[in-house]
C-alpha cells in the first residue's frame, strides 16, 4: 500500500511516499480503507522527533484516519465491510490502510462527509475532554479560548456556546476574530493589538473567566491567571509558545484556581475506547444537526503531504488542513 512513510526524525522533507505492507487485522480488529486524515501538529513534532513518544523508524505519522471498512478480524461484531469509521490511531494514518482494535473505532454518521469527518477526529473529542473532564464547564460560565482559530479552538468554542457559555476568543489577525464570531464567540481579540487580559476582565464586568483553553502556554500562563475569576479552572492542552513557564503562585493561591492540562496520548486503550464512546454520544448527534459544524480550510492530496504541512507551521489556516487519501 501507498503511506507517507519516516525514516529518520527531521522537518518533513524527510518524509517521502512509498510502499509499506498492508495490515492485516488481527481477532477483534477493523481494517479501515483511509479516505480521510487531518494534519495536526502532533505529526509535525512527532517526525521532528521531539514529541514525547518516539514510535520506532521507520514509521507511518497520521492521527485518527476515517474511511470504509475493508476487512474484520475474528470476533469482531460492531462492523462489517463497507461501514463508514474513524480510527482512533496514534499515528499509522497517513496510509491507505490501517488496522485498529475494534472498541477504538467508531461508526460515521452518512449526514458527515469524509473531510469533515477527519477534520473534527482529533479536535472535537480533544475540546470536549478538556471543557467537560478537565474545565468542568456548566451553563453560563465565561470561557477563554486562546489560539481560537486552530481545529481545537473553533471546535471549543462551538461546544462552549452549545453548554450555554459566554466566549471570549483570541485570534492573530481581523480575518480569524471574523471566524470567530461567526461560529458564535461573543467576543473575538486580535492579540497583536489588543490584551486579552484587560478585554476578558472588561467583557465580565471585573469578575474574570471561569474556564481558560489554552494551546500556547509560555508567558500566557501568568495571564492567563491574572484573567482569572475566583475558583477558575485553567485547562493546558498544548504549548506552542512554550513548555518552561514561570508565574506568581500566590496569585493561583489566592484566587483559590485549579491549573490542569491533559494530552491523551499516554491515556491506555480502555479509556480512549470511552472517549470513542463519549465522541459518537456526545459529539455525532451535534454535528449531524447541524447544531456545531467543522471548519474545513484546505484540502490536499496524500502526495502533496509537505505541502499541507507547510500551511500548517505557516499559521495562516483557519480550521482544518485536511489530506484526501
Amino acid at each position: 500500500m501507498r503511506a507517507l512513510v519516516v525514516h529518520e526524525f527531521g522537518g518533513i522533507d524527510q518524509v517521502s511516499l512509498g510502499e509499506m505492507p498492508k495490515p492485516v487485522p488481527k481477532a477483534g480488529e477493523v481494517l479501515l480503507e483511509v479516505r480521510a486524515v487531518s494534519v495536526n501538529f502532533v505529526d509535525v513534532v512527532m517526525i521532528s522527533g521531539v514529541y514525547q513518544f518516539k514510535p520506532a523508524r521507520p514509521f507511518i505519522p497520521g492521527k485518527l484516519p476515517v474511511g470504509v471498512v475493508a476487512a474484520v478480524g475474528e470476533g469482531v461484531t460492531k462492523f462489517k465491510p463497507g461501514d463508514r469509521a474513524l480510527a482512533q490511531a496514534e499515528y499509522s494514518g497517513f496510509a491507505e490502510f490501517v488496522a485498529m482494535p475494534e472498541n477504538q473505532c467508531v461508526p460515521l454518521p452518512a449526514a458527515i462527509s469524509f473531510a469533515e469527518a477527519a477534520g473534527m477526529a482529533i479536535v472535537y473529542d480533544t475540546a470536549w475532554f478538556a471543557l467537560t473532564d478537565r474545565g468542568r464547564i456548566k451553563p453560563g460560565d465565561n470561557v477563554l479560548i486562546l489560539g481560537a482559530t486552530g481545529g481545537v479552538g473553533l471546535a471549543a468554542i462551538q461546544l462552549a456556546k452549545a453548554f450555554g457559555a459566554k466566549v471570549i476568543a483570541t485570534a492573530g489577525s481581523a480575518d480569524k476574530c471574523r471566524a470567530c464570531t461567526k461560529l458564535g464567540a461573543d467576543r473575538a481579540v486580535n492579540y497583536r493589538s489588543e490584551d486579552f487580559v484587560a478585554v476578558a476582565k472588561e467583557a465580565t464586568s471585573g469578575k474574570g473567566v471561569d474556564v481558560t483553553l489554552d494551546m500556547v502556554g509560555g508567558d500566557y500562563t501568568e495571564r492567563n491567571i491574572i484573567a482569572a475569576a475566583e475558583e477558575g479552572r485553567i485547562v493546558q492542552i498544548a504549548t506552542l509558545g512554550g513548555a518552561d513557564v514561570k508565574f506568581n503562585i500566590s496569585r493561583l493561591m489566592m484566587k483559590r484556581l485549579t491549573l490542569t492540562g491533559s494530552t491523551l496520548r499516554p491515556r491506555t486503550r480502555e479509556i480512549k475506547a470511552g472517549f470513542a464512546r463519549a465522541l459518537e454520544a456526545k459529539v455525532w448527534p451535534l454535528l449531524a444537526s447541524g447544531k456545531v459544524k467543522v471548519v474545513i480550510d484546505s484540502t490536499f492530496p496524500l502526495a502533496k503531504a509537505a505541502d499541507a504541512h507547510r500551511r500548517l507551521e505557516a499559521g495562516e489556516h483557519i480550521g482544518k488542513i485536511v489530506l484526501v487519501v
